[in-house]
């Protein structure tokens, strides 16, 4: 997976997807107490899910291809004092880390691959997650009107994460995701809290 292309998003100015703050959902989650550990940030962009969780005292890892989107993550967390690292990663080699997370965070990545590449990607989460460990993801949902590009259907997230591939899925939920092109209220979204078995 090049890196270009999603750099390219950042090069004049934000990308459709970079709010300049964390999802709503990712604020509510952490409120509740939904972390714990060390937590992995998957396709993190520009860094805001990834600070936010940093910011309450978690050990957080963001990763993304796009090194100008790392470089203003960076950035971010000199300005707020704020220690989160940031890293270039394949999402489909996450395995190259040498590292293992108790709380992976994916917001926005899981719908951008194509079925093809979901068993791949789902793999790679599998060989950074804990077990015992929770993934969240966050991505468009295909309910409702005005959904956002690449929608993903309920069936179609319980069918990647299954236990024949190491994965529990405990919940998916209707949410709304934040852009740039949504009105206040966002796009339809599901939040999936899914169980590394």
């Amino acid at each position: 997976m090049t890196g270009l292309a999603w750099d390219a998003s950042y090069h004049d100015g934000p990308a459709p997807w970079d709010i300049d703050r964390p999802q709503p959902a990712i604020v509510r989650l952490a409120s509740e107490g939904g972390f714990a550990g060390a937590v992995l940030d998957v396709g993190c962009g520009t860094g805001d899910n990834a600070l936010h969780v940093a910011s309450l005292g978690f050990p957080v890892l963001g990763v993304d291809v796009a090194e100008t989107a790392l470089a203003i993550a960076r950035e971010k967390a000199a300005d707020r004092g704020i220690a989160a690292e940031f890293a270039v990663a394949d999402a489909f080699r996450l395995e190259r880390l040498g590292r293992r997370f108790e709380t992976v965070l994916d917001c926005g990545m899981f719908h951008t691959c194509d079925g093809d590449e979901r068993p791949r990607y789902v793999a790679s989460l599998a060989s950074v997650t804990e077990h015992g460990g929770t993934l969240y993801v966050l991505c468009f949902s295909d309910e409702g009107p005005d959904t956002g590009p690449h929608p993903v259907s309920r069936e179609e997230l319980r069918a990647a994460f299954d236990p024949g591939n190491g994965w529990n899925v405990a919940a998916v939920e209707p949410d709304r995701v934040q852009t740039r092109y949504h009105g206040d209220d966002g796009a339809p979204a599901w939040f999936a809290t899914i169980k590394r078995i």
